[in-house]
């Protein structure tokens, strides 16, 4: 007797099942997020097949968090953000755009741990002799990095019980196969699963693994949200595949801060780190020239210089246009509300568009001055001094408002050769060692910033 397939509907986000189609998902409200899957019924499992289990548990005070073990790969932009290294028995999602260099950086990995561990590079998308040629470039050439080639995660997983390496890479998430299930690979069900069984593999045995994730035409990862929630660590690689920065940043680390971002380059042997963030970031400048101004954003526990442009232009269109690269959206349209309404710079008949330089996101509030000021250049056509310096947060009254690590900021300033910063007048209490090459002007109000563009 033919077994009949079933379909089900299963949200991209939550994972939620429906066994037909509706717009709205009723596990996490999101719209128009329900796709089609196809599964075949499961095998019934008699009380006497079930495998008897075993459960102990341990007092908390008997845990000893010193058993925490890290592997240092000595790649530091890498380290930093993990929080120190790769922790045993941690689950890690790297994703990122197609040739961003995600494979390229976990070769690295392997190029610094190849001496002292055993590793297990599995590839469902290279041929063995691919991934050697990669390797060799790098310098990957031990006996103790070995490649499989394969697509099913049970197998995958019996290999790893087996032979128990130190660590398992996995490149990527999207080419693996649960074979009790019915669908193909890369659907939403497949990546959970195979997620699921990998984590459960690697956390049993005390092995870390590294999983490669694709992203969508969004730039999400690839899958349902719930497979973020089952890992231990999501870290995501930014930048354009047209320029050779790229920056690493930790969405989700149950093991460090979520704060820290490694800046790296993309050269011709690899990814090399970059010391200096902030000469990166100002590389190219040109002086004299509207709608430019300079931030100091922190990113964990390092201050970094960006470059903000403004570019202000009478529209071509019936609609006015508006576009932001590296910033927030809405927060540019919030900053243009209050540049309109406290100041009389009017912008709605005008096309504006932000950018940030370098491929790095500005997220931290302490950035609204610096684009509001960028943005007023680049409406009157009058140049920011390339001396200057500006940082803080902007509130609908138009106040400057206190942002944290004032004292960081402009000694990374100094530290860049800038000789002037202009901050909120209440974060001047936070500087307890001025440099003697950099002027602090302190303002309340965003008027008072806007002033001094002339």
């Amino acid at each position: 007797m033919a077994v009949k397939s079933k379909t089900v509907y299963v949200c991209s986000e939550c994972g939620y099942e429906s066994p037909k189609w509706i717009g709205k998902c009723a596990g996490c409200g999101e719209w128009n997020t329900m796709v089609e899957d196809v599964r075949l019924p499961q095998k019934a499992v008699t009380a006497a097949a079930k495998p008897l289990h075993t459960f102990s548990a341990r007092p908390l005070s008997q845990i000893d968090a010193a058993d925490e073990h890290r592997f240092v790969t000595g790649i530091k932009e890498l380290d930093r953000v993990l929080g120190g290294g790769i922790v045993k028995g941690s689950v890690v999602l790297l994703s990122g755009d197609p040739g961003i260099g995600k494979s390229t950086i976990l070769l690295q990995v392997c190029n610094a741990l190849q001496g002292n561990l055993n590793i297990l590079y599995v590839s469902g998308e290279e041929s063995a002799i691919q991934i050697k040629l990669r390797a060799k470039r790098i310098g990957v050439e031990s006996d103790n990095v070995s490649i499989m080639t394969e697509t099913d995660v049970q197998t995958v997983c019996e290999y790893i019980s087996s032979a128990k390496p130190d660590l398992v890479i996995i490149d990527s998430i999207q080419t693996m196969q649960h074979s009790d299930i019915a669908s193909s690979p890369g659907s939403i069900v497949q990546v959970r699963e195979s997620t699921n069984l990998l984590l459960r593999t690697g956390k049993s045995l005390d092995i870390p693994v590294f999983i490669v994730g694709h992203v969508n035409k969004g730039g999400d990862i690839a899958g349902p949200k719930v497979m973020e929630h089952i890992v231990d660590t999501v870290l995501y690689f930014e930048g354009e595949r047209n320029q050779s920065y790229r920056i690493l940043r930790a969405i989700k680390n149950r093991f460090g801060s979520t704060n820290e971002i490694g800046v790296f380059e993309m050269t011709e042997t690899g990814l090399s780190e970059v010391e200096n963030p902030s000469a990166m970031m100002l590389s190219g400048r040109m002086s004299d020239v509207s709608g430019g101004c300079i931030t100091c954003i922190i990113e964990g526990t390092r201050p970094i210089l960006a470059e903000v442009q403004g570019l202000v232009t009478a529209t071509g269109f019936g609609n006015a246009r508006r576009t932001a690269a590296g910033f927030d959206y809405n927060r540019l349209n919030l900053l243009l509300a209050v540049l309109e309404k406290r100041l009389g710079l009017y912008f709605s008949n005008l096309d504006t568009y932000l950018n940030i330089v370098g491929g790095i996101r500005l997220d931290e509030p302490a950035a609204d001055l610096a684009v509001a000021m960028a943005l007023v250049s680049g409406l009157r056509d009058i140049p920011i001094d390339e001396n200057t310096i500006a940082f803080g947060e902007i509130g609908l009254s138009g106040e400057l408002r206190s942002v944290p690590r004032a004292q960081a900021r402009v000694t990374e300033a100094a530290r860049m050769g800038f000789k002037q910063c202009i901050m909120p007048k209440s974060c001047l209490k936070q500087i307890t060692a001025v440099p003697e090459s950099i002027k602090l002007v302190g303002v309340r109000r965003l008027s008072e910033a806007v002033a001094l563009i002339k």
